[in-house]
């Protein structure tokens, strides 16, 4: 399945009509101006760590539109895909909630650097269709681990993900749950 985010084309940082959205660009958009797959889990992480969840879905959501309308591609941009990898990032953020610096984040989460992550919940059919493209559409294969009683083929559930609401407070130590030292930006 191809990867209807990946941009061959560079993302000139003046495309950017939102001025927020522009000196994110600028920071995370590689030396030879292209807009991937890791920019756009980057773009998610920063989102997530801003606003939190949901709105974090809909800054992201109106960023890569704006992102492909600017490069006269609207066509591009997929609703589901980009609802999806947003929860996937705050979802591993919640595991890891004082963690504020990308390059550390995706170390520690490699998963989330393979484009066909989506293809353990969705099958190629689904997100091919007008519905998942235009609105959202719940996983088809194995639902998201957050997810109200994720039910997976086999019927198991699934925990709950805590809401994220911006900057997580409520483990102010640099020490996750485990006791295990987290990333804090210094």
């Amino acid at each position: 399945m191809t990867d209807p985010h990946h941009h061959d084309l560079p993302v000139p940082m003046h495309g950017a009509t939102d001025p927020e959205l522009a000196v994110i660009l600028h920071d995370i958009v590689g030396p030879d101006g292209a807009f991937r797959h890791r920019q756009h889990v980057n773009l998610a992480f920063l989102a997530v760590h801003r606003y939190g969840m949901p709105e974090a879905v809909n800054r992201v959501c109106a960023w890569i539109q704006q992102l492909a309308a600017y490069q006269q591609a609207p066509q591009k941009y997929h609703h589901t895909v980009s609802r999806a990898w947003v929860e996937l990032v705050a979802h591993h953020i919640s595991a890891d909630p004082n963690c504020a610096e990308f390059d550390v984040f995706a170390q520690r989460h490699p998963a989330l650097l393979d484009k066909r992550l989506l293809t353990r919940h969705y099958r190629a059919a689904t997100l091919a269709t007008d519905q998942a493209r235009h609105g959202w559409t719940e996983p088809d294969v194995i639902a998201f681990p957050w997810a109200a009683g994720a039910e997976v083929a086999s019927g198991d559930q699934r925990p709950r993900r805590p809401p994220l609401g911006g900057r997580n407070a409520s483990n102010p130590s640099p020490r996750g749950s485990n006791g295990e030292a987290v990333c804090q930006k210094t």
